[in-house]
């Protein structure tokens, strides 16, 4: 039996769910949703969705509905996932789950109180590289996880649209890279309880609107407004001593890279850009290159992945494992970091 699915919201991201959902014959796509109903007509026209509206509403009060993925801005995503689960639908919600702890709590309450599914978006974690990752890590290979770090630098990459727009996003390039980096390795690091943050964020440079020759990813708003930060570093203490340290940027002056690294006492891992495992045998450093087909994040691999186990957890076979409570979790490590660059202070981080 399929699982009858709606998306709501439908700009770039959304594209990536509706193409992993069309290829995937446990998933029967039956309505698109946008308040840009021009836009909504468009995507159905392109994934040959017959049904198109522009009110989330039709799709909660739907009982042909099973499941949604909630592809809206950030500020968006608490209100329309809860109302979904509320109406009784199994929800995939883009990361991150919210931009408040407040609003995170609510969500963790919603599942609990309808007993319905609610995954984050957190495609990194379905890509080979991090699947190879994590069955050395559970297998022990490593051993204990002290430390992790994590870069994903774009030198010009402000997308415009909402993302550029604090009351609609939450922030920049923290809420809207950092948080997949930072999940990635919390996820690798075993997700230990995070104690305190110490952040700051920058925005000295701006859009770079004025950047010529030089192609870069754009929101599919052609607004412009840039009202959060351009780069954000932090470190994020746990439970146990282990530390994280995150930086992230739309704009800075460097070259656009993506580095994400775990140590333990026994071995370490690259995940990003490569694979690459490092490790001793016999008094001898070991540098390891699992033979995969992608050493680095395979978008498309890592969404029909993401999905595929989506869909799983929509028929009853496995539990929600990117779970509402773990959302929460994020929400207080982004929150503490913005506080702290607020503040210029520690912050701890309270559970």
């Amino acid at each position: 039996m399929t699982t009858r699915i709606a998306v709501i919201g439908l700009g770039s991201i959304a594209v990536e769910h509706l193409s992993a959902y069309q290829l995937n014959p446990q998933a029967e796509l039956v309505a698109v949703c946008d308040v840009d109903l021009e836009r909504a007509k468009a995507r159905g026209a392109q994934f040959g969705v017959e049904r198109v509206t522009g009110d989330a509403a039709e799709i909660f009060a739907d009982p042909g509905i099973d499941a949604v993925s909630v592809c809206v801005p950030n500020t968006l995503h608490a209100p329309i996932a809860e109302a979904a689960l509320r109406a009784g639908k199994d929800v995939l919600v883009e990361k991150p789950m919210t931009v408040t702890v407040p609003e995170a709590e609510a969500l963790v309450k919603a599942v609990e109180e309808t007993g319905k599914a609610l995954q984050i978006g957190y495609v990194r974690r379905f890509a080979p590289n991090a699947l190879v990752t994590k069955r050395f890590l559970d297998a022990g290979e490593f051993g204990d996880i002290y430390a992790a770090r994590a870069t994903l630098l774009r030198t010009a990459g402000n997308p415009g649209g909402w993302f550029g727009d604090v009351e609609l996003s939450g922030g920049g390039p923290l809420i809207d890279l950092g948080v997949h980096i930072i999940d990635l390795c919390w996820y690798l690091m075993g997700m230990p309880k995070a104690v305190s943050a110490s952040g700051a964020t920058f925005a000295p440079l701006g859009a770079r609107d004025n950047i010529q020759n030089l192609t870069r990813y754009k929101a599919a708003s052609a607004a412009r407004p840039n009202t959060v930060e351009d780069f954000a570093t932090a470190q994020i203490r746990f439970e146990g001593g282990a530390v994280l340290d995150v930086a992230t940027s739309f704009s800075l002056h460097a070259r656009n890279e993506i580095s994400v690294r775990i140590h333990g006492d026994k071995g370490g891992a690259e995940i990003e850009p490569a694979l690459l495992m490092i490790t001793e045998r016999h008094d001898t450093l070991l540098h390891v290159q699992p033979q995969i087909d992608s050493l680095g994040f395979d978008f498309k691999v890592g969404f029909a992945n993401q999905i595929d186990h989506f869909l799983q957890i929509c028929r009853g076979e496995i539990p929600a494992d990117a779970t509402a409570a773990q959302g929460l979790e994020m929400a207080k490590m982004l929150t503490a970091i913005y506080e702290s660059a607020r503040t210029g202070a520690e912050v701890r981080i309270t559970h």
